[in-house]
């Protein structure tokens, strides 16, 4: 593996603190008939000698590194015995005869074949022993197997070769026809990996899987096949085809990420070799003599770095921020300033914050560059950033990364001591950190961050994120002015050409009446992109022309708007935004008579959790009672004149496709799914009340499945339950309440719980539905001492309380409140919380011992865990 051999110049390139440099020692020969026989005993590294798969390779650009990084890792990921090196860049003959111990001892052989490859002796001399033993994979990196004919070489044929031609064979060292027949034999290979920077993940997954067919490793094969089926709905949406402009940010984007590919890989990978170590020495004793002389020098110096874009960035992390600490000179030639800015925002560390309004469009960015981009990363996770849901979306790429963190049996940590429910959450996190801190390039992207302290515990979000500089990149989006204390990429509005164009669609010429009027739609939207794209909707989509569409939004009654969240600020600013909403709407109602299935399918929307919501489900909940306000019932007055009409009732599935045709939803990568904007969804809330809010528990009740919908039962738990400061806002009667906990909140505890370790999400949850029970119990027999006093009228019906009327809902009730208490005391037997569980565990023995009795197996088996709680509780 590479990693034995610390001298190796792959492992001193991709190291971020290399070994001190070792003296030269000067190799006469590196040819194949050197000394092999003292190489078979070389026992310092015998792993070297079971090696699986040689991966030569020569440069130091960036992508080639990357690609390197990337294929090594993932071969060792599948238990493959992995040796990269670039044999130039040995520092000495001990790193050297590794290298050939390892060519030697290798099943296959990987050689990066790059324009370069051909005038490296090296390279040259891995293609002719894998050649000769037929085992030779190599992967073209930049060029095709078309292009690697010797003739066109030498002779320079073609743009390709005009400047890396020539008599390279001199290079080599050999004879020239040897050369040739290294050359010609790679060019008749029988596999074709061709790579270029836009297929990186597949000539990765190509390259295993190619491997693991030749070693006979089926697991392999069968992985590679599982990865491909899962990039299929990695992006929550599809690929906007109505993008436009952002050209600026996302080249600064790219920028920020991964630096300049074109430019000299010296900028991005810096390495100390002797010469400069000797240089700085020499410097350092010189300066001593006058620090005039040394001021002068070291000024001179650190112009020059900052010219060739050697920089140095100083980061100080914590656990809650970053600061980035440099001295850029604003005496800079004109010619570099525009390297020091780029470089200036990028800091190299693979992380970048984009910050805007709500509906200025960076959800568009991030999603159009992670397709732009997909390919330069194994896959792209993303994270919604909404603070209920944080943590939880993020410990659900575990299963995507391949991590099994269900906890078990086991309950104690190395320390042979409880684990706490923080170190477990911590543990979970862990994984996921060091699943993202390998050398496999990840994108992660957290989409809308509302907080940077989590909502269940107050935990800065670094302790999510892996550490900076890694392979992984991280891009996060947020309204916040500024996340992390890092620079952000603020979004501003699009300019007056490119509104036009968003405006427009499909239209290319209009009359200039109605180029009038979209220019004074865009002054009175403030060129919102979400406002722009719902404009190009209506005239695409209905025969209204722009003219008309600027009549019929200054029809619409003018009201003050109340939003009071920090999220409705766009609202609030943006009164002509409401009101070609308000416009918007009217015509659905209009086309959808009687039954209006789409307005209501978005009035319930704003209950349901930020993750896309199946339409079946959400046309349930809209099947419920809507109500409406009386200003909307004036807008209808003013605008139904202009809106088709349908006098038919219409399907979930066209319902749902007028909003996506419209703009006010978006189609998901999900079958069956769409999702709703933020915007979108307090203008639901605005438009009707907390009546409809009852309507997601029914749609759960009826399809919900804890697996898929697990977000929207968390989001009705939210509903229900009180959580913190958050009031309830469903009552539900007795019989419905208890239902509800038994089939999903019960469940989706433990689910929480088993499968994501989210201890104090689950916990809590178990406790204010434990409260519920309690506050109804307290009612019942509330109602039944009120009942025993009115003996008046003994057989009126109302007089009967309802543990008389109905005596198997209290046996309900109190059967499934110990459940809960029981449940409750195995989780605080497994977070070392043996006090808290034993009370727990007593109080659901004595609820259980009146159901059942004390012989009873349910009562008995409460009682063994009571037991182990206070056995545990004595010895730790």
């Amino acid at each position: 593996m590479a990693s034995s051999c610390p001298s190796s110049a792959f492992d001193s390139a991709t190291h971020s603190s290399p070994s001190p440099p070792k003296p030269a020692v000067a190799i006469a020969s590196d040819s194949t008939s050197s000394n092999r026989s003292p190489l078979n005993s070389y026992s310092p590294f015998p792993r070297v000698k079971s090696c699986d798969v040689y991966l030569g390779f020569c440069g130091r650009r960036a992508p080639l590194l990357r690609f390197v990084k990337w294929l090594r890792a993932e071969l060792e990921m599948q238990g493959l015995r992995c040796f990269a090196v670039d044999r130039r860049r040995c520092r000495d003959a001990h790193a050297h005869s590794v290298a050939k111990v390892a060519m030697d001892a290798a099943a296959v052989g990987v050689v990066l074949v790059t324009r370069k490859s051909f005038s490296n002796p090296y390279v040259v001399e891995e293609m002719r022993w894998f050649l000769e033993r037929k085992n030779l994979v190599p992967v073209f990196f930049g060029l095709s197997q078309g292009d690697c004919t010797a003739r066109d070489v030498i002779e320079r044929k073609g743009e390709l070769w005009e400047r890396f031609g020539g008599r390279l064979w001199n290079a080599y060292g050999g004879i020239e026809e040897d050369w040739k027949q290294v050359v010609d034999g790679v060019s008749r290979s029988a596999v074709m990996l061709e790579v270029n920077p836009g297929n990186f993940r597949d000539r990765i997954f190509d390259a295993v899987l190619l491997l693991g067919t030749q070693l006979g490793r089926r697991s392999m094969v069968e992985k590679v096949q599982r990865w491909r089926e899962m990039a299929v709905e990695e992006l929550p949406f599809p690929r906007n085809i109505n993008f436009v402009g952002r050209k600026s940010e996302l080249a600064k984007l790219e920028m920020m990420l991964f630096g300049d590919f074109e430019g000299n890989p010296e900028e991005y990978i810096e390495i100390r070799t002797r010469d400069t170590h000797r240089r700085d020495t020499v410097m350092a004793k010189n300066s001593t003599s006058s620090s005039g002389t040394q001021k002068g020098r070291i000024a001179k110096k650190n112009v020059e770095i900052k010219a060739k874009g050697k920089e140095p960035v100083v980061w100080k992390e914590s656990e809650e921020e970053i600061e980035m600490q440099g001295t850029w000179s604003s005496e800079l030639p004109v010619r570099h300033r525009r390297t020091r800015n780029a470089m200036s925002m990028s800091y190299r560390r693979g992380v970048a914050c984009i910050c805007g309004d709500s509906g200025i469009g960076k959800t568009e960015l991030l999603l159009e560059f992670a397709y732009k981009f997909s390919q330069s990363y194994k896959r792209v996770l993303w994270v919604g950033g909404e603070s209920r849901y944080l943590r939880q979306n993020y410990l659900k790429l575990l299963p995507l990364l391949g991590v099994d963190v269900a906890i078990g049996t086991e309950m104690f940590s190395r320390r042979n001591g409880p684990r706490s429910f923080k170190e477990l959450e911590a543990d979970a996190i862990g994984k996921v950190r060091r699943e993202l801190m390998r050398d496999i390039p990840f994108l992660l992207v957290i989409d809308n961050l509302e907080s940077e302290k989590d909502w269940w515990d107050g935990s800065s979000i670094m302790e999510l994120l892996p550490r900076f500089g890694g392979e992984t990149h991280i891009i996060i989006s947020s309204r916040l002015p500024r996340v992390l204390n890092i620079m952000p990429l603020r979004l501003s509005y699009l300019s007056a050409a490119e509104a036009m164009i968003l405006m427009k669609g499909r239209v290319t010429e209009l009359p200039t009446e109605d180029a009038n009027a979209l220019r004074i739609i865009e002054e009175k939207l403030g060129r919102l992109p979400l406002g722009l794209a719902l404009v190009r909707a209506i005239v695409s989509e209905l025969p209204i022309g722009p003219l008309k569409l600027l009549d019929m939004i200054n029809q619409v009654p003018y009201r003050e708007l109340k939003f009071s969240r920090k999220e409705d600020l766009v609202m609030k600013q943006n009164p002509a935004l409401v009101q070609l909403l308000d416009v918007c709407f009217s015509i659905l109602d209009n086309a959808q008579k009687p039954s209006k299935l789409a307005t209501k399918m978005v009035g319930v929307s704003n209950w349901f959790a930020p993750s896309a919501i199946p339409i079946s489900m959400l046309a349930i909940a809209a099947s419920a009672k809507h109500c409406r306000t009386r200003f909307f019932k004036r807008c209808f007055h003013f605008l139904s004149c202009t809106a088709r009409e349908l006098n038919v009732n219409i399907s979930e599935a066209e319902a749902s496709s007028t909003l996506v045709r419209f703009s006010v939803a978006r189609e998901s990568t999900r079958m069956g799914h769409i999702s709703f904007h933020s915007i979108i969804k307090i203008y639901a809330r605005e438009r009707d009340d907390n009546n409809s809010a009852i309507s997601i528990i029914k749609a759960i009740e009826k399809e919900g499945n804890l697996q898929e919908h697990a977000d929207h039962i968390w989001s009705a738990c939210f509903l229900l339950f009180k959580f913190g400061i958050d009031p309830g806002v469903i009552d539900l009667p007795e019989r419905d309440l208890l239902s509800f906990i038994r089939r999903f909140a019960l469940p989706l505890a433990s689910l929480t719980f088993t499968n994501f370790s989210l201890c104090n999400a689950a916990l809590e949850l178990l406790r204010v539905s434990t409260e519920a029970l309690e506050a109804l119990e307290e009612s019942f027999l509330s109602k039944a001492t009120t009942a025993q006093h009115k003996t008046k009228c003994p057989k009126n019906p109302r007089s009967r309380s309802s543990i008389e009327s109905d005596p198997l809902i209290y046996l309900d009730l109190a059967s499934l409140r110990a459940i809960l208490l029981e449940t409750r005391a195995k989780l605080m037997l497994q977070g070392g919380q043996y006090d808290i569980g034993e009370q727990l565990c007593r109080t659901a023995v004595g609820i259980k011992e009146v159901i059942y009795g004390c012989e009873h197996p349910q009562t008995q088996a409460t009682r063994e865990t009571m037991e182990r709680l206070v056995w545990f509780q004595s010895k730790f």
